[in-house]
């Protein structure tokens, strides 16, 4: 059964959350990375790039700005730009984005659920970033950006969560993007030991986003394990952060692949490969988006295609082959273009569902890319079923919403 633990957070006084939470550092580009820090103090992005305007800067990832970073979480600390809540506590966070509304819990997960199989994952990660993740735990003490899980809907929690929400929110502000955002502590102890109680009910729950965070936390929690072969369990570094959110109340988004050349074959033979083993319809110009599983959309010199997979195409050996992210790689991807390697090949980009198909149109008539590919969406039953089948989905075949900022409730492992 899952455990989910209340903890104290470390998060900025009521009239500085706007300010002081910022996306994950990956969905900016340095421009605007540098306008935020020019403009904004008061943004966790101060503590993530802690030598903007400096000359001399140390390397990436290295221990010195490990250190600083660290330095720079302090100072906000010191300065009251983060607060330490006084007793473990709950957090329920809401985030309205036009009509779609999501409610989750924030918590602490254990890394033993980890290691024995409650927590549930459906993506391999890539150890060298594994590395690089648990080296800034063990440098920089805090854990800012919580894992997003699902777990099958629980009335009790649904019930608990609707009860919170009732009352009036310690943050309520709107973003830049036009985003909602709201958070609530619960203090009260009988709900506190309630909401536990009930995840303690649950036998699994499922890394929806952030399998290399989960990783990292475990990694950092062995080796803690094993400098202090004496612990109880209690320690921080047996918990990770993570935010909870019914499976019901998740969006998920196709993620769809750009492709810069056609491999030095011509428009007429590049369709003729493909018809092997897909029914190929030319759409025209108007943007066709797919229907169904194993349906694929193509854009290439201003047409869209539909791609049917036929039924010798299709492989039934596992439920990963099933995928219709394996199902392109497979039989488009490596075979016809010769990209082997979704991770490594410089001719291939991703584009994430949630901006539309409009998107990967403006990236082909750019120029900048030749064809792009379009998936039907995976649903949370096909992730639960790679997951409870210890198998896993390739890179970026899912995009799942919400995204959580980062500052808004710290994880401090240092306690």
């Amino acid at each position: 059964m899952a455990t989910v633990i209340p903890f104290k957070g470390i998060r900025p006084p009521k009239n500085k959350a706007h300010l002081v939470a910022s996306l994950s550092v990956t969905e900016y580009n340095p421009s605007e990375i540098k306008k935020e820090l020019h403009n904004n103090p008061y943004s966790f992005l101060q503590i993530i790039h802690p030598e903007q305007g400096e000359d001399k800067r140390t390397k990436p990832d290295s221990i010195e700005r490990l250190q600083k970073i660290k330095a720079n979480y302090l100072t906000f600390i010191n300065e009251g730009i983060l607060v330490r809540d006084e007793q473990p506590c709950y957090y329920i966070y809401q985030q309205s984005k036009r009509e779609t509304v999501y409610t989750g819990i924030i918590g602490c997960c254990s890394i033993d659920d980890y290691l024995n199989g409650t927590i549930k994952i459906h993506e391999q990660t890539i150890t060298e970033r594994e590395e690089k993740l648990k080296n800034y735990l063990t440098i920089c003490d805090f854990n800012a950006e919580p894992v997003l899980f699902s777990y099958p809907d629980n009335k009790e929690i649904n019930e608990l969560t609707k009860q919170a929400t009732q009352l009036e929110p310690e943050y309520d502000f709107t973003t830049t993007d036009g985003i909602r955002h709201k958070l609530w502590v619960v203090t009260n102890k009988t709900a506190v030991k309630k909401i536990r109680e009930c995840f303690g009910t649950i036998p699994k729950i499922y890394i929806a986003d952030g399998h290399h965070r989960s990783a990292s936390s475990i990694l950092y929690g062995k080796l803690k394990r094993k400098q202090h072969p004496d612990y109880t369990g209690k320690e921080p570094f047996n918990f990770y952060l993570g935010i909870f959110f019914p499976e019901t109340q998740l969006t998920i988004f196709d993620y769809n692949r750009l492709v810069k050349d056609v491999n030095g074959l011509s428009v007429e033979g590049f369709i003729d490969k493909l018809s092997k083993e897909f029914v190929v319809t030319k759409k025209g110009t108007t943007v066709y988006k797919p229907t169904k599983k194993h349906n694929f959309s193509m854009y290439l010199q201003g047409e869209w295609y539909s791609l049917d997979a036929k039924q010798e195409t299709v492989n039934a050996k596992n439920l990963a082959s099933l995928l219709d992210s394996s199902i392109l790689s497979e039989h488009i991807l490596s075979p016809v273009l010769g990209i082997n390697s979704l991770k490594t090949d410089k001719r291939i980009a991703f584009v994430s569902g949630n901006k539309g198909m409009e998107e990967l149109k403006k990236q082909v008539d750019s120029g900048k890319f030749a064809i792009a590919f379009a998936l039907y969406p995976v649903d949370i039953e096909q992730i639960k079923s790679i997951a409870d089948s210890n198998n896993s989905m390739p890179p970026k075949t899912t995009w799942i919403e919400p995204k959580l900022r980062s500052g808004l409730v710290i994880y401090d492992l240092s306690e």
